[in-house]
């Protein structure tokens, strides 16, 4: 009679191993110590202890290996060793984003930073629903922070203030390219345009809110250089189109 054995089930996934990822701004190097949120976190929230070893990040590229020295609730020395750089991928991306309803805008951060976004500009156009507070910015910067630590990114993304669509609109020139999702007829297919973008060094998205951009904010958008895309045949939510696009962008110079 044959003997059966067990089979062992497949280990958990675990990323416990990877070291903790903190911000340690660009004027706090040469000090090299965490202060407020950040000494918090490591102190409080994950209880790391002196001696153990961290990765710090400076928003802009650079990262390094620190070795924890005094730990107190609002101040943290490390001693740093080697550090190293790298390279934000290009094109940079500038996602104006209409904000939608709920929590989608949280999503739309979270995931455009993974997607390596270079700047998020939350807009409010004549179809937004939500009216954000003055902490709502504040609120997506910390989102985008905790996306940096825990995606592996080094350069932390700009998220602004929401303004306008009129005031977006009539902003600064841009010398790149500039193309709006868009449901109006005549848009062109998204690597259509893209293709024939083959080298660029930035880019700017306009996504709209539920319900689309209005006609008059579509054709402000085109008189103003934008280019329109279609996303295809199906309509797609806010949050899957901004994620549709940054993706095709990334496929497409990656």
């Amino acid at each position: 009679m044959p003997i059966h054995h067990p089979i062992d089930p497949a280990p958990p996934l675990c990323y416990a191993s990877a070291m903790p990822r903190f911000l340690l701004p660009p004027q706090d190097w040469a000090n090299a110590e965490l202060l407020g949120d950040e000494a918090k976190h490591l102190s409080q929230v994950l209880r790391i202890k002196s001696g153990a070893e961290i990765t710090v990040f400076d928003g802009r590229g650079r990262r390094a290996t620190a070795i924890v020295g005094e730990v107190s609730r609002q101040r943290v020395t490390l001693e740093l060793e080697e550090s190293s750089s790298s390279t934000p991928p290009l094109p940079a991306v500038t996602l104006a984003q209409a904000i939608p309803k709920g929590k989608n805008m949280d999503l739309i951060v979270q995931k455009a930073v993974e997607l390596g976004v270079a700047t998020i500009q939350p807009l409010i156009t004549r179809h937004t629903i939500v009216q954000p507070g003055e902490s709502k910015a504040d609120k997506w910067r910390r989102i985008a922070l905790e996306a940096c630590k825990q995606c592996g990114q080094d350069t932390l993304p700009e998220i602004a203030n929401p303004i306008t669509f009129d005031e977006w609109i009539h902003a600064n020139e841009f010398d790149g390219p500039s193309i709006i999702a868009s449901l109006a007829h005549g848009a062109k297919p998204m690597r259509e345009i893209l293709r024939e973008q083959s080298e660029c060094q930035k880019i700017r998205l306009l996504v709209g809110p539920e319900g689309d951009f209005s006609s008059e904010e579509t054709a402000n958008a085109i008189q103003a250089g934008y280019q329109a895309v279609t996303l295809g045949e199906i309509v797609l939510r806010v949050e899957t189109a901004s994620l549709f696009c940054l993706s095709a962008i990334r496929y497409e110079y990656g």
